[in-house]
């Protein structure tokens, strides 16, 4: 067993009236258990939280008037590490469950449809299963640079395929284009992770599915998959933005302090000021 404590914090400049959205919660998800959280915010309207019936991701609203707003988000998590076969089949499409069908088809940030042709010279060659999904992972790690600042929110999987370049949603848009133009459904992962370096956003991956499980694979290598808190899943990008904004705001600070702990469970809890405090690491979420 193995512990995440999450501390986010961000701070808005409203100027006129404004609507936002977020997706920042930890997800209730296969191989996590939420054991607490809390959640502050200041300025804010009457909230409003729903979960997505097909996702299961968890979203915030609410409507806030000119002035600040101040959000602070706590998580304490338990992580379980579940042993990966050696060998996953790909399913023939006749046999995928209906839910998992919307995962094959290009969308804004993964164009497999223009991508299909690129993604057979290089990965038809390699044995069908979990050995061609690793070898898709090995490639983007291999052959795209990680360079923050070299692409923005529009950026595709194509541009980050021409330019060689990327951060590590491009990767995993990539990973995920390449996938669905082998006819390998293949979706977008986001959450909180602990690595040392470069200072990040919230991390992104990708999942395929293979043997009838979503399997996860870093193109980045960051950090192990099984260490990544969950926050949502999507088909790119734009389905697990942390934050959607509407109206007139100006990001003041965004702040993500993630804290890792071995078993045995330690006796911080949230809230508990006065216990010891483990090594710290400091990232950003993605914008």
């Amino acid at each position: 067993m193995h512990w995440s404590a999450i501390d986010t914090r961000l701070s808005y400049q409203v100027t006129g009236p404004a609507h936002f959205c977020f997706h920042l919660q930890v997800a209730h998800a296969a191989g996590q258990r939420l054991a607490g959280e809390s959640l502050n915010i200041e300025g804010a309207g009457e909230l409003r939280h729903f979960t997505d019936s097909v996702s299961g991701n968890r979203f915030l609203r609410f409507d806030a008037e000119p002035g600040e707003v101040h959000v602070h988000y706590r998580a304490e998590v338990e992580r379980v590490a579940t042993p990966q076969p050696r060998r996953l089949a790909e399913m023939p499409i006749s046999a995928l469950p209906d839910e998992v069908m919307p995962y094959l088809l290009p969308t804004r940030y993964c164009e497999s449809d223009v991508m299909a042709r690129a993604a057979q010279q290089l990965f038809c060659s390699h044995k069908p299963g979990l050995a061609r999904v690793q070898a898709i992972a090995d490639w983007i790690h291999d052959s795209i640079v990680y360079e923050p600042g070299s692409t923005d929110s529009t950026t595709t999987a194509q541009q980050v395929f021409v330019q060689r370049a990327g951060v590590c949603r491009d990767f995993a848009h990539l990973g995920v284009t390449f996938c669905r133009a082998l006819n390998i459904p293949a979706r977008l992962v986001v959450g909180y992770v602990w690595f040392d370096e470069p200072p990040q956003d919230f991390h992104a991956l990708f999942e395929a599915w293979l043997g009838g499980r979503w399997v996860r694979f870093d193109p980045t290598r960051m950090a192990p998959v099984e260490r990544l808190v969950q926050v949502g899943t999507g088909r790119d990008a734009k389905d697990v933005a942390f934050c959607t904004l509407f109206g007139p705001v100006t990001m003041r600070e965004k702040a993500i302090t993630v804290r890792e702990y071995e078993a045995p469970r330690p006796r911080h809890r949230l809230g508990a000021a006065s216990e010891p405090k483990p090594p710290t690491r400091r990232v950003a979420l993605m914008a």
